[in-house]
């Protein structure tokens, strides 16, 4: 069992248990915030099973269970979606556009992940259904503590409905 420490409390977290279940989809082109992504859910025992698309276009292929995705599992539906905005083939903005505009994918809760600061971005994509904006850290440790907190309540703590 995991101790998350939180302000003045540690919490009992068995997320191993809880989350094994649940995919992640990382949309990410930087294979650094990938690497990042990666030792933040194995230092929080995270079991998430994580998905990593490089770009917009094999963001949506995933999504849309096309392409090279086409016999994807409807048991590999992401809990969670991190989007970065500046990707190659499709950008995040329009990969989000293209997902609240489907029935299927588009409760699915998006996590803006970017290293963007730029206020039009945010506003953007609020305006098209994000559930979140988070600005990526520089610093090393802090980006860690950032996905962890992010993992932890988008996976542990959110609620979401049986799609």
């Amino acid at each position: 069992m995991l101790l998350v420490h939180h302000s003045k409390w540690l919490l009992p977290c068995p997320l191993g248990e809880i989350l094994k279940n649940k995919v992640v989809l990382l949309v990410e082109d930087n294979p650094d915030d990938e690497e990042l992504t990666r030792l933040a859910f194995e230092e929080c025992r995270v079991a998430n099973k994580l998905v990593v698309a490089r770009n917009g276009q094999e963001a949506l292929d995933y999504l849309f269970r096309q392409g090279k995705f086409s016999t994807r599992s409807e048991l590999e539906t992401p809990q969670v979606i991190f989007l970065d905005l500046k990707l190659p083939k499709v950008d995040g903005l329009e990969v989000l556009r293209q997902l609240r505009a489907d029935d299927r994918t588009r409760l699915y809760p998006v996590v803006v992940l970017t290293s963007s600061k730029e206020e039009q971005d945010m506003v953007e994509c609020y305006s098209l259904g994000a559930n979140s904006y988070i600005q990526k850290p520089v610093d090393y440790q802090q980006f860690l503590d950032a996905v962890k907190e992010l993992g932890l309540y988008w996976l542990l703590l959110n609620q979401t409905t049986d799609r």
